[in-house]
């Protein structure tokens, strides 16, 4: 068994995820959003790498059963219900939905995860559920691969310290998985959070860029541990509650 991390600041290849566990890290804020809008009764959420392609599927399902969310360069899209906000997807607007979702950084990193044996979507949110979810997937011969989705091609420390988190969890008691680098980097970058990752919020970029864009309490609420306890899973290209079936 191997785990490794890709750190974010570089494209994923489909060698990189062929027959591996993959987990998306996008801490700020798609993945926090997608587990804040699934808890809360959607229905599934359908990510996209581009506007237009999720405008596209929307003329094809009955407008009053989807709604439209996404960002680009932090702010709602323009003609969209919802932009990229965990705050936002709350019962009232979500329950029984299903979510037409393009974001800037994090559904072009699930995008890439395609071939992958299973894939997870997954922030501080959600991540003691997703560590027992990938451990109950393990195997003798499981290589895991945590992709950071970063930000705008950069490393994100969110991420980073997000993917050290879980390399931790997964790892802890297994005895034959070795650690790539990327997997190493990521537990030394994590190790100074162990006790709370809070701080991240002042020491992060992209968390002071979205502060100063108005959106402080969406860093807030993506930095809150285990707010979420289930995984969110990738699968027949939709995101849904690990373990419970949906439909389009």
């Amino acid at each position: 068994m191997r785990i490794d991390v890709l750190l974010g600041d570089a494209p994923v290849v489909p060698a990189d995820v062929a027959d591996r566990v993959v987990v998306v890290i996008d801490v700020l804020r798609a993945a926090s959003t997608v587990a804040a809008a699934l808890a809360h009764g959607a229905r599934a959420v359908i990510p996209f790498e581009t506007v237009e392609e999720a405008v596209r599927r929307s003329r094809s399902l009955v407008r009053s059963e989807v709604l439209l969310a996404g960002e680009r360069r932090m702010v709602r899209i323009d003609g969209f219900d919802l932009g990229n906000s965990p705050l936002e997807v709350t019962p009232e607007v979500v329950d029984g939905k299903t979510i037409l979702y393009t974001t800037t950084n994090g559904t072009q990193t699930l995008a890439a995860s395609h071939g992958a044996r299973l894939c997870f979507f997954a922030g501080f949110v959600n991540v003691s559920a997703t560590v027992r979810a990938v451990r109950a997937a393990l195997s003798e011969t499981t290589n895991v691969l945590i992709l950071c989705a970063g930000h705008e091609r950069r490393l994100a420390l969110e991420d980073i310290v997000c993917a050290g988190r879980l390399v931790r969890g997964i790892a802890q008691g297994q005895e034959q998985m070795t650690r790539g680098d990327g997997a190493r980097v990521a537990e030394l970058v994590e190790r100074p959070f162990v006790g709370g990752v809070s701080s991240v919020a002042h020491e992060a970029s992209h968390g002071r860029s979205l502060s100063a864009a108005g959106f402080d309490a969406d860093v807030t609420a993506c930095l809150t541990l285990d707010r979420y306890d289930c995984a969110v899973r990738y699968h027949d290209r939709q995101l849904s509650r690990h373990g419970v079936a949906t439909g389009r």
